[in-house]
């Protein structure tokens, strides 16, 4: 089990390549786990009760609950929640510092440490257990099963240790259950590796979508991304008979920033301008790059009134974030086009946006037309 280990370790710092914070945790999390079995066999090399027994003896408690501790880390981080698993770690101390304390009392730290072990295995299911944040494959049952198992092997050996002493005397002793937590180890060493390296997949698979949706430098839709959930939204936006408006957007004067300020400056001027139509926007809009200094937004549920008034909040937005960010004022010229009937498309929305935001440019920039009025 420990060369298993030890052969896990190695193999997901090979396979995985350059990673990211949950693929490093759990990179560390096996690590440390096999660098407690080789310390947990290094100590029945030494005198038994002696000073370099109860050493590494602990370091090896300290190795095998940390890497448990990493491990829920990256399990937490793969599941879309925050990187805390502060319980499974803060059980890992106290363990560790309990077995070095009771560590001349067998029963006690056999006890002991099997049974907090068998707590941190069970924090980690349920961690597990709940819903993840982000979409992800069946990887998480595989390790769950993989935890449950250990859980079951574990506790068995803690309670052997603890009220049948003469029956597990030592670590190595022939006991049926030690030798099932054997089998069951090996086992589960295996299953944990197939199950974080299809988390690893599924991780890169989601970053993969993300880079062929999104746009580098300011973090919006791309185009092609923003059309295909557009008609999705202009259909649900019919069968629902809600108010859909498409505002079409060109930062005006894009070409002065950048032949002034430099292209560094032009695309902070691009996220600034994001960040501001999703500050003054909320959740319900879908926002996208549609090219070049251009940007495109769908206003679920919002009537022409709706939109005007998103209109002059990032405008107000814009004028007091551009000079203090940039140093610079940022305007816009727009469009804007509402849905006028059932067969309506987002594509016949957008050439109607267009052509008003032309109408806009032509009057002199810096203002938004729509279909029923020459602009705000």
């Amino acid at each position: 089990m420990t060369l298993s280990l030890l052969t896990m370790a190695a193999a997901l710092l090979a396979v995985m390549g350059k990673v990211n914070l949950a693929a490093r945790r759990a990179q560390l999390g096996v690590g440390l786990q096999a660098l407690g079995w080789v310390l947990l066999l290094s100590s029945g090399l030494v005198e038994a009760g002696g000073w370099s027994d109860r050493l590494l003896s602990t370091l090896a408690m300290a190795g095998i609950a940390v890497g448990l501790a990493c491990s829920a880390i990256a399990f937490d981080l793969w599941c879309g929640r925050e990187a805390v698993a502060r319980a499974p770690m803060i059980t890992a101390l106290v363990m560790t510092l309990g077995y070095c304390i009771g560590f001349d009392n067998y029963a006690f730290r056999v006890g002991w440490a099997n049974g907090l072990l068998t707590l941190q295995l069970a924090m980690v299911a349920a961690a597990l257990c709940r819903k993840p944040q982000v979409p992800v494959g069946r990887w998480r049952w595989l390790l769950l099963v993989s935890l449950l198992v250990q859980m079951a092997v574990t506790a068995a050996r803690g309670v052997l240790g603890t009220f049948y002493t003469d029956q597990f005397p030592n670590f190595f002793a022939p006991h049926p259950a030690n030798l099932l937590f054997a089998l069951a180890a090996n086992v589960t060493v295996v299953m944990s590796m197939v199950g974080i390296l299809l988390a690893h997949r599924d991780e890169a698979a989601r970053e993969l979508e993300w880079l062929a949706n999104t746009d580098g430098v300011t973090g919006a839709f791309n185009r092609r991304a923003w059309m295909q959930q557009g008609h999705v939204i202009l259909a649900d936006s019919h069968a629902q008979q809600q108010p859909l408006c498409l505002m079409l957007v060109d930062l005006d004067f894009f070409k002065d920033i950048n032949d002034t300020y430099g292209h560094e400056a032009g695309d902070r001027a691009l996220k600034l301008f994001v960040q501001g139509m999703h500050a003054v926007g909320g959740e319900r809009n879908l926002i996208c790059r549609y090219g070049g200094e251009e940007f495109a937004v769908l206003k679920r549920g919002a009537d022409l009134a709706a939109i005007r008034a998103y209109d002059q909040r990032l405008r107000t937005w814009l004028a007091e974030a551009g000079p203090r960010e940039l140093g610079v004022a940022l305007c816009y010229s727009a469009g804007i086009a509402e849905v006028l009937h059932a067969r309506d498309t987002v594509d016949a929305m957008l050439r109607r946006a267009d052509s008003l935001l032309y109408s806009a440019k032509m009057l002199g920039r810096n203002r938004t037309l729509d279909e029923q009025t020459l602009g705000m």
